[in-house]
């Protein structure tokens, strides 16, 4: 039921995607959300949907899973969709009771839920194409800075990553205690909301008792390896840029120009 679910899974491999730097993933994935939020022409958000199509391509991950990304958050984006639906001013397309949807809204809601995949795509692939090890090298390596101002930088990144690893294993965890409560005649499906929500409760008792006894696991393991946070702390592989890195930065910094250009010349979007 959720062993499809992918939020945080890595997958190795050897593509363009894999071999870039983590902490150049980091950032221009970034500025790629930025641009998402900031350019609203139709012809931004086709250049856009072709860059993020192409990367996937590029990452040599299966489609099928990056696609099945989407599937946690499917409903917000329908929910997103049917609001920009039946609140948009403009020709009426067809009346629901007392909702009205409209041509504005039609178009409104596409967009929006264009932006919603898009956002959620492009965050995946950081996480399939980076491995967790390298993952907090680089959020260590771009919150060092702010060590100067007593921020510990590499604990925070410890936990953020430790946190993103936890999620497909309590994803699995859950799924296993679910099948576990169907077999004993549970029903998660069907019924009023209330009843739904009270046969959920069997599932987070024993989902938090495991996810605490991990923790403790955990912690453990760390400190019989004599784990003493970041201070004094080195790196068997240091973190450097090579020349696929900059042609990444280049061939980002000239698309965000090219879209920012369009945007000077077509003001006024679709959102």
């Amino acid at each position: 039921m959720l062993n499809n679910i992918t939020i945080g899974q890595y997958f190795p491999g050897d593509s363009v995607l894999h071999r870039l730097d983590p902490r150049s993933k980091i950032a221009i994935l970034f500025f790629l959300i930025v641009a998402i939020f900031v350019f609203d022409q139709p012809v931004a958000y086709g250049v856009l949907t072709l860059l993020t199509f192409a990367c996937m391509v590029a990452s040599g991950v299966p489609m099928k899973t990056q696609v099945g990304s989407l599937k946690p958050l499917w409903w917000i984006i329908l929910f997103t969709f049917l609001i920009h639906l039946f609140s948009g001013a403009g020709d009426e397309l067809f009346h629901v009771w007392v909702l009205t949807a409209t041509w504005d809204g039609l178009v409104r809601g596409c967009f929006i839920c264009l932006r919603l995949a898009l956002l959620l795509l492009l965050s995946s692939l950081l996480t399939f194409t980076t491995s967790p090890l390298k993952l907090t090298d680089a959020l260590e390596a771009i919150l060092s800075p702010f060590k100067a101002v007593g921020v510990p930088a590499h604990e925070l990144a410890m936990m953020m990553t430790i946190a993103l690893r936890f999620v497909p294993t309590l994803i699995e965890e859950t799924d296993k205690i679910m099948k576990a409560q169907q077999s004993r005649g549970a029903d998660f499906l069907t019924g009023s909301i209330l009843h739904r929500l009270k046969n959920v409760v069997p599932i987070l008792v024993p989902l938090f008792i495991s996810a605490f006894r991990r923790a403790d696991d955990l912690a453990m393991a760390m400190e019989a390896r004599c784990y003493r946070g970041g201070i004094g702390r080195t790196q068997m592989k240091e973190l450097r840029f090579a020349a696929l890195d900059y042609v990444a930065w280049a061939t980002t910094a000239v698309l965000l120009a090219a879209l920012g250009v369009l945007a000077f010349m077509m003001p006024g979007g679709v959102v």
